[in-house]
């Protein structure tokens, strides 16, 4: 086994340093490649391995930018020698070294993946420096167009869970106005298992739930999606209050992959003509009522959540009385479970209420919007959570806190 490093000061700024991994047998062959490397005047690192074995554990604890593969190794050879080298290093280039008399082995090595090969014997500096060039650059480019594939894939795959997760609320004749949002906790992250419906039901009273999964990733947006379907399906239906949580327990616990998920919610019924809102909470905090004195917790009974303890069906209900002209804000952990900005705490409900009262008056879309970014700010990327917030107005005009 060898490593060399070659980075004189004459050569520190010709280019990069060529991480190459030699997997060869032959000590003879393996210094010739040595030497041409030498003579390229590239600046490089070079470790040489002789069987596959000893290279993949150098693949798996070093970074590597180009690997020189002798076909005929103690423990493969020929294209089976490419395949299993692609398989532990797929985005690392691969130039193959072929004997004399192998005519198809190189383009045989090509088809199996390596970006080029050298035949052993007629390799030459100028050949070498140009071939690891340019097969490093292609690696690159191949791995930055997968990366960008997956980058594509991954908008598609989050605008798909978006879809099920926030969909468009069925109001027929209801004049409350909706705004809601859906932030994941990671720009790359997948939508998590936060979801939110409002739907006007027959009776002319307007439905609203707010859940959170366990949880993040696509195990636990996938269960959002299902549970947000089962509400929507259920409440047209005529299902309401523990009846209506009892059977989504029921999907929920049906539906999960692991007994670990579970899912807090706050159902919602608004009712303009007496003037009042029912509440269920299983495992959820309160939602924010705001009027012309300004905002606050509203007071409700509190039921487990759901899949904790399967069948307990303890659901209380609460009746808040509500003004004429009005707005209850109804959100998940992610707006409150960020760092208050200054002493290293949690915002915390009281925060939040701080918070608002500090906010200017604004339209209720744009109002939820700041909401979110000064709660962003003052968190500073040190704690992320899935956020979704759902806010209902009513009244003649909207109440600007």
């Amino acid at each position: 086994m060898t490593e060399v490093m070659t980075d004189t000061p004459e050569k520190s700024s010709e280019g990069p340093v060529y991480r190459v991994l030699l997997i060869e047998d032959d000590p003879g062959d393996a210094l010739l490649v040595e030497e041409l490397l030498h003579d390229t005047g590239m600046r490089f690192a070079l470790t040489v391995r002789t069987t596959l074995a000893e290279a993949r554990a150098e693949l798996d604890s070093s970074p590597i930018d180009c690997i020189l593969l002798d076909l005929h190794l103690p423990d493969v050879s020929g294209v089976d020698a490419v395949t299993a080298v692609r398989g532990l290093a797929p985005h690392t280039a691969v130039i193959v070294l072929t004997g004399l008399s192998e005519d198809r082995a190189g383009t045989e090595a090509m088809a199996a993946g390596a970006q080029d090969y050298l035949v052993k014997g007629k390799v030459e500096a100028d050949l070498l420096r140009r071939a690891l060039r340019y097969a490093v650059y292609r690696s690159r480019t191949e791995r930055a167009s997968a990366e960008a594939q997956a980058t594509r894939l991954r908008a598609e795959e989050n605008a798909r869970l978006e879809r099920g997760l926030l969909p468009q609320p069925m109001l027929d004749t209801s004049t409350v106005r909706v705004t809601s949002r859906y932030l994941p906790g990671g720009e790359m992250a997948l939508l998590g298992g936060d979801f939110l419906d409002v739907v006007e039901g027959d009776d002319g009273l307007l439905h609203a739930v707010v859940g959170d999964v366990s949880g993040h990733g696509p195990a636990a947006a996938a269960l959002g999606v299902c549970l947000r379907i089962a509400w929507r399906s259920l409440v047209l239906g005529g299902h309401r209050g523990d009846d209506l949580l009892r059977l989504m327990e029921r999907i929920l616990i049906a539906e999960r992959d692991s007994q670990q998920l579970f899912a807090t919610c706050t159902l919602l019924t608004l009712d303009q003509r007496s003037g009042t809102a029912v509440l269920h909470l299983a495992g959820h905090h309160e939602p924010l009522l705001t009027t012309a004195e300004g905002t606050r917790e509203v007071s409700a009974e509190h039921g487990i959540a759901l899949g904790i303890v399967p069948g307990e069906c303890s659901w209380p209900s609460t009746v808040v009385p509500l003004p004429a002209s009005g707005a209850l804000t109804v959100y998940t952990d992610g707006l409150v479970e960020g760092h208050n900005g200054t002493k290293g705490e949690r915002l915390g409900v009281e925060g939040l209420l701080t918070l608002i009262g500090d906010l200017p008056p604004a339209e209720p879309a744009d109002h939820v919007d700041l909401l979110i970014k000064e709660t962003q700010t003052l968190n500073a990327g040190r704690h992320s959570d899935d956020l979704a917030v759902l806010r209902l107005d009513w009244g003649d005009r909207p109440v600007l806190p």
